[in-house]
């Protein structure tokens, strides 16, 4: 015994292909209809011009022509204004399956920032009470001591972050001594910038703790820290982001005090996506706009110094840190090279 059953169609949602349109649309009426009028008025035409001689065969051909030309022109509009409107919706489906696959390329990096491993959490919270002991205890807090328990790359921010967290006063760092200690090389104050590349950087851990005992290196590492969490709420990443290169005789000219269109190769940041949600969020979201402006302050300042005892060749190494590349991004959006 046959089946009769269709089967069943796989739904596709946003991305499915729009059903068939109907074979007459209101262009065809409309055509239809001018056409009928066409041939009426020349019925009309004939008609009232009354049984007239034949012209011979040149008359009778511009004859059909004069009737079927506009017939003609009637049915290419026709078929042109048809065309362009499933050209305008398909271009319409497009952009909404572009703007949903990047909605769900940003849910997608948020999770992946947020869903960390429960040994992972774990860990984080015995830090937590153990801060917390050692508080009440009146001990310095603790930081991390050793790699093995962070997590995969993917949770750098917030490994980071958690490095970062203690906000008591710089004698209470776990690698600050009592005696005052010699001022943070460019070498080291370069490669605190740029961040850990991975939970396996102890190196880039060991330089970032020793970034943190230099007072004005310590705010700006916050700062471009808290900067760089937000951003990547918004799958903003500054690894994912190729500037354009500015020549150090620019940055010069920005540490010496010039601004505006003298200083506009240092907006290097050309990625549309970044710089729209960006800028989007600095209009409406308060706390961005307050943590990105306490950020080009500290960069501005922290900048002018390093730029009186640096060389061309660290300049351009420090315009390729994360923490460069994101003063970039958030001076464009702000308009400081306008």
């Amino acid at each position: 015994m046959t089946d009769d059953r269709k089967p069943s169609t796989l739904e596709l949602g946003l991305y499915a292909r729009e059903e068939p349109s109907q074979r007459i649309t209101g262009i065809e009426i409309a055509a239809i209809a001018l056409t009928l009028l066409w041939l009426g008025a020349v019925l009309v035409l004939i008609r009232g011009g009354g049984a007239e001689g034949g012209g011979g065969f040149a008359d009778g051909v511009l004859t059909a022509l004069a009737i079927l030309m506009p017939i003609a022109l009637i049915w290419v509009a026709a078929t042109a204004a048809r065309t362009a409107r499933g050209l305008r919706e398909e271009a319409a489906r497009l952009q909404a399956s572009i703007d949903a696959m990047r909605a769900a390329y940003v849910d997608q990096q948020q999770r992946a920032a947020l869903d960390l491993k429960p040994g992972v959490v774990e860990k984080l919270e015995e830090l937590i009470e153990g801060q917390r002991q050692a508080a009440a205890a009146g001990a310095a807090p603790a930081v991390f001591s050793s790699l093995r328990a962070l997590p995969p790359a993917e949770e750098r921010a917030a490994v980071v972050q958690a490095a970062l967290a203690p906000e008591a006063p710089q004698p209470g760092l776990a690698l600050a001594t009592p005696a005052q200690k010699d001022p943070i090389s460019v070498a080291d104050f370069i490669k605190a910038l740029n961040f850990p590349e991975n939970e396996h950087d102890k190196e880039g851990f060991r330089t970032l703790r020793r970034a943190l005992e230099d007072r004005a290196t310590e705010r700006l590492i916050r700062a471009s820290q808290d900067v760089l969490t937000l951003l990547s709420q918004d799958g903003i990443y500054m690894d994912d982001l190729r500037p354009d290169r500015a020549r150090p005789e620019v940055w010069r000219r920005f540490a010496q005090g010039e601004r505006g269109r003298a200083i506009a190769a240092l907006g290097g940041i050309r990625d549309r996506s970044s710089l729209v949600l960006a800028s989007g969020r600095m209009k409406k979201d308060p706390v961005f706009r307050d943590a990105a402006h306490h950020f080009l302050r500290h960069f501005d300042r922290t900048f002018m110094e390093f730029e009186k005892n640096a060389s061309d060749a660290e300049i351009v190494e420090l315009a390729g840190t994360r923490t460069a590349r994101a003063f970039m991004l958030i001076g464009r959006v702000a308009g400081t090279f306008d």
